[in-house]
């Protein structure tokens, strides 16, 4: 298959022609129209559009298996394909736990015959997620799914023994342990941000320091044994202190931010809707500031959406009972773009790291997040930086509808979607594989 994307500009910047011949960047600028393979390409006019490396996770709930009536790994692959993604990583919640290797290589399987989005499960630290025994590491990682990323995410691994123990095993095998942070007994009962706002609601408060303090003792313990270490959905000004100040000592941690914790604060809780309840919780306006300065600075790595997807039953409750968790992949750009590039923090290549480039990196992936060049895998997004959308949860490719940014009107918008050369999702709509392509994870 060949393909001409004609005058997009690349990061922002020039525009020039790419030339894609069998998934693969040949050519960019002005000998791509003029190459003699572009005859009888298909063009695609990209005037106007920026053309960014696909996008990845490094941090989505897929749900499958278990939880089919919130979302499959195919109506997850579909979102994030129209959110501009050509790779995910999915969270291992899932029923049963994916702690083993055929847990991994089912959602593995799964995410192939979709063939929307690379999907690269996550493994899960301890035995069912219970923070009491070591999973099954070495054969997740020597499986089909070749798992580097570790995570017990919706629990912390709380028992510092056992953390040290898989920061230890992981090295073996470039693993990384993605933690979530906070300290079980801290948080007892939390419901949202321990502050002005939940004193006023009569909320019990989830404090900072209980994501801070747990930090605090994994890099220590990460700089101890030598070991890589990921900090999921940090959310507080103290937790980018720590972050920082291990980051100076040499330790190997890196950070990601959620793009709800960079535009939402905890006064959204104030009329008790549960669609603004997530774990950790919304914090204050101050955090925004630091969050959002960290990203633009470095100290912070990568947006990852933390998309949760959760039936209506588990949402549309009274704010105790629902389940926490919110939509990411499809709104997850927009946000940055409102919250980093339209402020000035970033500029389209520094959208193109903290969303592409580190994630894959983190990740330990060789074919996403990487430059826009000849010779480089196609995994690219065309993004229209003018254009404004409402967002209707509705609308959404996903099974749920819990979107805290409903009926917002969100900047830039992704026009196409392209997974090594292949269109993926265009013009809000997803561009399935013919059945005949099915499961051939091409």
């Amino acid at each position: 298959m060949t393909l001409l994307i004609r005058g997009g500009a690349p990061y922002g910047e020039r525009a020039a022609d790419l030339l894609v011949v069998d998934g693969v960047i040949a050519a960019v600028g002005s000998d791509a129209a003029t190459d003699p393979r572009a005859a009888g390409a298909e063009t695609v006019d990209a005037a106007g559009l920026i053309v960014l490396p696909g996008l990845v996770d490094l941090h989505t709930h897929l749900r499958e298996p278990g939880r089919e009536d919130a979302e499959t790994v195919h109506t997850g692959s579909a979102a994030a394909a129209l959110g501009g993604y050509t790779a995910v990583f999915a969270m291992p919640n899932t029923d049963p736990t994916a702690d083993t290797a055929g847990v991994v290589e089912q959602v593995y399987r799964l995410g192939e015959q979709a063939g929307l989005v690379d999907v690269h499960p996550i493994g899960a630290v301890t035995v069912g997620r219970k923070g009491e025994r070591l999973a099954e590491l070495a054969a997740m990682a020597t499986s089909a799914a070749q798992v580097r990323v570790f995570s017990d995410d919706g629990d912390c691994v709380s028992d510092p023994l056992l953390m040290r123990r898989a920061l230890e095993y992981v090295k073996a095998f470039g693993g990384v342990i993605a933690q979530h942070a906070q300290e079980p007994r801290l948080t007892q009962g939390a419901q949202m941000h321990e502050g002005e706002v939940s004193a006023r609601l009569g909320l019990t408060g989830w404090p900072a320091v209980a994501e801070e303090a747990i930090i605090a003792r994994d890099a220590l313990l990460a700089e101890h044994v030598g070991s890589r270490l990921h900090v999921c959905h940090l959310s507080t000004a103290g937790s980018v202190e720590v972050v920082a100040a291990a980051k100076r000592r040499g330790t190997d941690v890196t950070a990601e931010v959620t793009p709800h914790h960079l535009l939402l604060t905890d006064e959204r809780a104030e009329g008790y809707d549960p669609v603004f309840k997530v774990n950790p919780p919304l914090r204050t306006r101050a955090d925004i500031e630091v969050l959002r300065q960290a990203l633009a600075g470095g100290v912070i790595d990568i947006v990852a959406t933390d998309h949760a997807p959760h039936a209506s039953q588990d949402k549309e409750t009274e704010w105790d009972n629902a389940s926490p968790g919110m939509l990411g992949l499809q709104t997850a750009l927009s946000v940055v773009i409102a919250t980093m590039v339209r402020t000035g923090l970033l500029d389209w290549r520094g959208v193109a790291r903290v969303m592409s480039e580190a994630p894959a990196r983190i990740g330990g992936l060789t074919g996403q997040g990487r430059p826009i060049a000849a010779g480089e895998p196609a995994n690219l997004v065309l993004v229209d930086p003018e254009a404004r959308w409402t967002v209707r949860g509705a609308e959404f490719a996903s099974l749920s509808r819990n979107t805290p940014f409903e009926g917002m009107e969100l900047p830039g918008r992704v026009v196409a979607t392209y997974l090594r050369g292949r269109c993926t999702a265009a013009a809000g709509a997803v561009v399935d594989r013919a059945p005949a392509e099915a499961g051939r994870g091409v």
